[in-house]
């Protein structure tokens, strides 16, 4: 009998009453208990965890609990549950939280169809904990630490391939007091295969416990946090090459772990102990520190960093105490203090925005400006209003604004560039008063009251090709760049919209995914016009004999006056047409086409524009019979003819002569019969 196809790890201390719920999640998979192999290890509880599992146990055959005394962390019961699993795939999960119910069944579909050594399923916090956020935007079958997000979550509580696990060797670090999982995390992103991101389901939820003691929310001393971020610095350095992917993963561990250490250390009690720890960072940030790491990190970190490597306790401290005092937001403290914060006074200079942290041109310390520059960092804020596509142009409205530079000097322009070239189009925007504008995220000073815009983009100079929409945000010698349309009125629709053009130019707007940017798609690169014509039925009229009556649809949004045509075309090169008058709004249209000329007619319908000309073939309809009809006392017929792609009807009068000696013989035929019988 094969195994499993995954191993549950619960690592549980003290843990009631979450512990039932974990469980139970786990047991009520839409995988199947068949197919689910649960090892709780149970590390010397004493609040009736211990009792609770034992009582779930025995209900549940896939679910095995270990005892034994407690080990100080979550690393070695995990190491036990790793040494007793039989699974393809091993997930861990926490005593404290649970897990959708189709979350092993979606992940494990992840991984067989991709080859995914590790998937990262969503993950929400309850309770008011915050769960990462920026790795679950989107669904990714197959990624790396590189080239997304996932290593800004170093959590266990993933899906991994145990045969990596196996050949790595993998265990936690026993001798780390916090952050044991990392190691194990990112050595196992670093040797996947492919990593997977499952976005669209919520897998796991992360739980906040109400006496707040989830292993997460304690404080750590600053020696803990030290040699976490020495561990993983080390770990980084010796498995990725010195350059930009190297600079990546750094990132983080200089942002989160190296910032958590020196907020231990600004708690730190005794002066001698703070210097030790100081020197050693200042070695480590020395060691590791390089010009492309910096460039990717924020102003603040890299002033923090200056302090480091100067050994300027003094100066570290009162930066510490200056970013708490300004509501903790860097610290990921989750106070009320922290939800009022407000970002630092900036200073705006030669096109350059300077925050004025501690220190700031401070002669003493001469720290340089980069230290302080934020200009890269200035999120924009903007909304399109409106977005209208007409014979025209594109018509746009909205108000973009960057944070914290008040709109003075404003210089923004709207941005066209044509996908995979280098090729821009620039064109100034009519900028409209916003008194009443202010950002939420902006406490500060700053005034917004000429951060609208309005422009008109003109068809005639956009050659084929898709053009990405943006605006260069300007004011005070400052621009910044940013892709327009994922923040939109209501009124704004996501729904392609298309038209052509006097002179025959094909145009659509549509919006980009996942991201919902705008586009224009000139000249039907993605975005054709045939599809937008379309024949929903074909009939003939019951009170206009020799009429075929043609139902469509012309979804474009503005077309040429006359141009849409129901058109037949016959062997012997004569055409008829007939001018389809389809409203612009619905697009619907009924067209009356009499058969007035013998001959073998071929039925489509023609958007004919300037010399181009769109045609979609009337298809073949089983179901219409022949039609017959008086003209001028004469009797006509038209015939569908079968074994053609397009409608073809053979038209003409019907040979009177030849149609009674047909009808004679018949008769006689059916005579002579009935004489035999």
């Amino acid at each position: 009998m094969s195994g499993p196809d995954v191993t549950v790890i619960i690592a549980a201390y003290n843990a009631m009453p979450l512990v039932t719920r974990s469980v139970t999640s786990v047991l009520n998979q839409t995988l199947g208990a068949d197919r689910i192999e649960l090892i709780v290890v149970d590390d010397g509880s004493t609040d009736g965890t211990a009792e609770e599992l034992d009582r779930l146990a025995e209900r549940a055959p896939s679910m095995r609990v270990i005892h034994q005394p407690n080990s100080g962390g979550p690393a070695g019961p995990r190491n036990v549950g790793l040494d007793q699993a039989g699974g393809r795939y091993v997930y861990f999960l926490d005593a404290d939280d649970h897990i959708g119910p189709e979350a092993l069944e979606r992940m494990i579909k992840a991984a067989d169809e991709n080859g995914s050594d590790v998937v990262l399923g969503r993950i929400v916090g309850e309770g008011g904990r915050r769960a990462p956020q920026s790795m679950f935007r989107r669904n990714q079958p197959r990624t790396d630490v590189f080239s997304s997000r996932v290593y800004w979550t170093l959590n266990p509580m993933k899906l991994f391939r145990r045969e990596l696990i196996d050949r790595l060797r993998l265990r936690f670090d026993t001798t780390l007091s916090i952050g044991e999982d990392q190691p194990f995390v990112a050595t196992a992103y670093l040797e996947a295969a492919a990593i997977s991101v499952v976005a669209d389901y919520d897998c796991l939820y992360w739980v906040a416990r109400d006496d707040g003691t989830n292993i997460t929310a304690q404080e750590h001393g600053a020696r803990m946090r030290t040699d976490l971020f020495r561990t993983m610095a080390e770990l980084i350095a010796e498995r990725v090459p010195a350059g930009p992917d190297r600079d990546v993963l750094m990132h983080r561990h200089f942002a989160v772990e190296l910032r958590d250490a020196v907020l231990q250390l600004s708690r730190e009690p005794q002066r001698d102990v703070q210097e030790t720890l100081l020197h050693e960072l200042a070695d480590l940030v020395t060691t590791h520190w390089s010009e492309g790491l910096a460039a990717r990190l924020p102003a603040v970190v890299r002033l923090r960093c200056h302090l480091i490597r100067h050994k300027l306790l003094d100066e570290l401290l009162t930066l510490v105490r200056w970013e708490l005092d300004r509501g903790a937001a860097s610290y990921g403290i989750t106070t009320l203090a922290a939800k009022a914060a407000t970002g630092p006074d900036v200073r705006v200079e030669g096109g350059r925005a300077y925050a004025l942290f501690p220190y700031f041109r401070d002669s003493a310390l001469d720290i340089p400006d980069d230290c302080y520059d934020i200009t890269a960092e200035l999120p924009v804020h903007h909304h399109v209003d409106s977005a209208e596509l007409g014979t025209g142009g594109l018509r746009l409205a909205g108000h973009a604004c960057i944070d914290r530079i008040s709109t003075r000097d404003v210089t923004t322009e709207l941005v066209l560039r044509k996908r995979g070239t280098d090729l821009e189009r620039r064109l100034e925007v009519r900028h409209t008063p916003t008194p009443a504008l202010k950002p939420a995220t902006d406490g500060g000073p700053y005034v917004y009251d000429m951060a609208g815009y309005e422009v008109t983009v003109g068809f005639a100079s956009l050659t084929p090709g898709l053009w990405d929409i943006s605006l260069a945000v300007g004011a005070q010698g400052i621009e910044k760049r940013v892709r327009l349309g994922s923040k939109r009125a209501e009124a704004v629709t996501t729904a392609t919209t298309a038209l052509v053009t006097d002179e025959g130019k094909a145009v659509a707007l549509y919006t980009t995914k996942p991201y919902g940017n705008l586009t224009l798609d000139v000249g039907e690169t993605q975005h054709r016009v045939p599809p937008r014509l379309k024949i929903t039925g074909v009939s003939w009229s019951p009170d206009r004999p020799g009429t075929l009556v043609v139902k469509g649809r012309c979804t474009l949004k503005s077309r040429p006056a006359g141009a849409l045509t129901v058109r037949g075309r016959e062997a012997g090169g004569a055409e008829q047409a007939l001018t389809v008058e389809a409203p612009l709004s619905g697009g619907t249209f009924t067209a009356l086409v009499p058969c007035t000329t013998a001959g073998e007619w071929e039925w489509d319908l023609r958007l004919a524009v300037a010399g181009k000309e769109w045609s979609v073939p009337i298809p073949v309809q089983p179901s219409l019979k022949p039609a017959r009809w008086q003209r001028l006392g004469m009797p006509w017929y038209a015939k569908p003819l079968g074994g053609r792609d397009v409608l073809t009807l053979r038209v003409g009068r019907v040979a009177i002569v030849k149609a009674a000696l047909s009808r004679v013989r018949k008769m006689a035929g059916a005579a002579g019969g009935g004489g035999r019988g």
